[in-house]
């Protein structure tokens, strides 16, 4: 792919970014390929070595905060005129509602990913709980003077499974915290892609 090609592309997937934004990304890859080329790679190469513009925006979207977005793709191309305004306030009980059930179920869905990492945590906060009762429960029946073995073995039990659950915890967060990031981006990627598009 060329470098105009490229940059052509890259200028119609990036549509819901601000047009200041749009310039400062398009120069900012312009002079990324004139470099490269300088260097003495072709222009082909130097276009591939930067990627794909998928790939691009992906970068693009990771970095761009998503209320720069909403705001780009709520922002009037125009003035709203009279009859306008009035529908809007007249439809007031209807899109309402809808507004507020998509933040509950978006916020709904967030939730859910992240039941992995709260339930892993449990369970090891709770081994955790368990070993030490259950070395306070013998320590005791040993002051008592009839030593529960039962109790030690239950409470080296849990110290085991609380320390091998710490890497279900490590495992489990890194997981949704790569499947969370993903999902932003790809909100982000989906902001900028359609955003002219209304």
């Amino acid at each position: 792919m060329y470098k105009y090609e490229f940059l052509t592309a890259l200028r119609e997937q990036l549509v819901g970014l601000p047009k200041e934004d749009i310039e400062e990304r398009i120069s900012f890859y312009e002079e990324m390929i004139n470099d490269r080329m300088d260097e003495g790679k072709s222009e082909e190469e130097a276009v591939a070595e930067i990627g794909t513009v998928d790939d691009v925006v992906r970068e693009i979207a990771g970095d761009t905060k998503l209320v720069k977005l909403v705001k780009e793709k709520v922002k009037p191309k125009r003035s709203l005129r009279g009859w306008e305004i009035a529908i809007i306030i007249g439809s007031f009980p209807f899109w309402l509602p809808i507004v507020i059930v998509s933040f509950v179920l978006a916020l709904v869905g967030f939730i859910l990913i992240w039941t992995l990492v709260i339930v892993t945590y449990t369970v090891e906060t709770a081994l955790w709980a368990g070993s030490i009762i259950y070395a306070i429960a013998f320590f005791m029946s040993f002051v008592n003077g009839a030593p529960n073995y039962a109790l030690l073995g239950m409470s080296v039990m849990a110290l085991g499974g609380a320390l091998l659950m710490i890497f279900g915890c490590y495992g489990s967060t890194k997981l949704t915290i790569g499947l969370s990031r993903r999902m932003m981006i790809g909100i982000k990627s989906a902001f900028i892609r359609r955003g002219g598009k209304k």
